[in-house]
């Protein structure tokens, strides 16, 4: 039988001295290795699993192709130009990634001029520039959905050039203390869209305007359901909805209230009050709930039609003190 020989036999350090040992090798990798094995970039495109730490990198990156660039946790003081390709902007965590006060070429936070972009999940605040008209995005062409989104304490939330082709939706969104008029070129308003072909907007709320209108929309057709307008807290506000040259679609199944602090309470819904640009007659108004805010004592019109196209409007609960529908001469 083979003995060992405890001479030769291996022997365990004291736990102190291991430790030692490892504090000292940790102590040797330099610092910012350390720093980046534990820190993620915050701006990752997903089809390639590549992170940068601008956004206007990930969006380069995509360029003329489609891709999606998850956002992590944080605020941003970013902008981003797409200038081409599809592109999703999506927040890893829905509500956390805020994009602060920082705008691209004196617009907005993102300015998109791809073929197409979608946006989930992002706060948008205090967005300014010179010319009034700082937004959370500046939608130049192309078809754009937005989702689960907030935009406040701007100058303005969305606002577009004109795409005769192209689309807008935005669903289950938030728009709070947007709108002024301050800016000598007239109002901005919480979303204000130029010649689009169609515009969407569903489960979304507008609230605590600054001035101007809500939604301000020059598209061919509107389709406005199941969101609410809260003017309660408004100051200095115009209407709840302005279709300033007409349209056709539908305003269905929203909730109105009209506050105290307006710049203009005559209407609630103005439909061709800057010329007959879109014919209006198959524009439809039925199944929306209208009133004033607690304290408000005045008259005024649920829908003015400077058009005359319309004919009337649908069957909707409103205050006594509302006229149902006009058409102004």
């Amino acid at each position: 039988m083979i003995s060992q020989d405890s001479r030769f036999a291996p022997r365990r350090l004291p736990t102190g001295v291991i430790a030692a040992i490892a504090a000292l090798a940790v102590a040797a990798i330099p610092l910012a290795t350390l720093f980046a094995q534990e820190r993620q970039a915050p701006f990752t495109v997903v089809e390639t699993g590549r992170g940068y730490d601008r956004l206007q990198d990930a969006v380069d990156a995509i360029g003329d192709a489609r891709g999606s660039i998850s956002i992590a946790p944080g605020r941003y003081e970013q902008c981003a130009v797409q200038t081409a390709g599809s592109v999703s902007y999506l927040s890893a965590q829905a509500g956390s990634a805020v994009f602060d006060g920082v705008t691209c070429e004196g617009k907005a936070a993102l300015v998109l001029r791809g073929r197409s972009a979608e946006v989930s999940g992002i706060v948008f605040q205090n967005m300014r520039v010179p010319d009034f008209n700082g937004s959370g995005i500046r939608l130049e062409q192309g078809n754009l959905t937005v989702a689960e989104s907030w935009f406040r304490d701007s100058q303005q939330g969305i606002l577009t050039h004109n795409d005769p082709t192209g689309q807008l939706v935005i669903d289950r969104s938030t728009f709070t203390r947007l709108g002024t008029c301050e800016g000598s070129g007239g109002c901005a308003h919480s979303i204000y869209t130029g010649e689009y072909g169609h515009v969407r907007i569903t489960r979304s709320r507008f609230e605590q305007g600054r001035g101007g209108h809500y939604v301000k929309a020059r598209a061919v057709r509107v389709d406005i359901a199941s969101s609410s307008f809260d003017d309660s807290a408004g100051r200095g506000t115009n209407y709840m909805i302005d279709l300033p040259g007409g349209a056709s679609g539908q305003i269905t199944n929203n909730w109105f209230v009209q506050g105290q602090d307006k710049e203009n309470y005559a209407a609630f819904i103005a439909v061709a009050a800057e010329g007959r640009t879109h014919d209006s007659s198959g524009l439809s108004v039925v199944g929306n709930d209208a009133r004033f805010a607690s304290g408000v004592d005045r008259n005024s019109i649920f829908v003015a039609d400077w058009s005359g196209d319309m004919g009337g409007v649908g069957e909707n609960t409103l205050d006594r003190r509302l006229t149902p529908y006009e058409v102004i001469r």
